[in-house]
């Protein structure tokens, strides 16, 4: 059997152990859509020891943001991150989520103050 063997990035950040099925909504977290400048390599459905099946996804030139992790975290619990500085991994770390998730979801009472948009509030959970 062959094997693909996608390369090393330089810079960057690496999204490992992804629930499977949800590497496209990774990419949307990190607001990466078609026509991007960014390298983006995505692996989907790919065979894990540990979980079975799990998503990878590799961004060259992109550090993600505390704000992304948090959202990260929320679809995929066991996600593990890696930021790569001159090919070498320069800091892992699993994520955690959030205690408390503000302006993510969307509350589901259709009367909530947070869905009116006369008002400044932020949804809160």
């Amino acid at each position: 059997m062959k094997e693909l063997v996608v390369s090393k990035i330089r810079e960057g950040t690496v999204i490992d152990h992804i629930s499977a099925g949800k590497a496209l909504l990774v990419l949307r977290i990190l607001k990466i859509q078609p026509g991007t400048a960014l390298t983006v390599s995505m692996a989907m459905n790919v065979p894990s020891k540990k979980m079975g099946r799990k998503d990878i996804v590799k961004v060259e030139g992109m550090f993600i943001k505390d704000e992304e992790l948090n959202k990260i975290a929320l679809i995929s619990p066991n996600a593990t991150i890696n930021l790569i500085k001159d090919y070498v991994i320069e800091r892992k770390f699993k994520v955690h989520p959030p205690e408390v998730v503000e302006d993510v979801l969307k509350c589901p009472n259709h009367a909530c103050i947070s869905n009116a948009e006369r008002e400044p509030v932020k949804a809160k959970f």
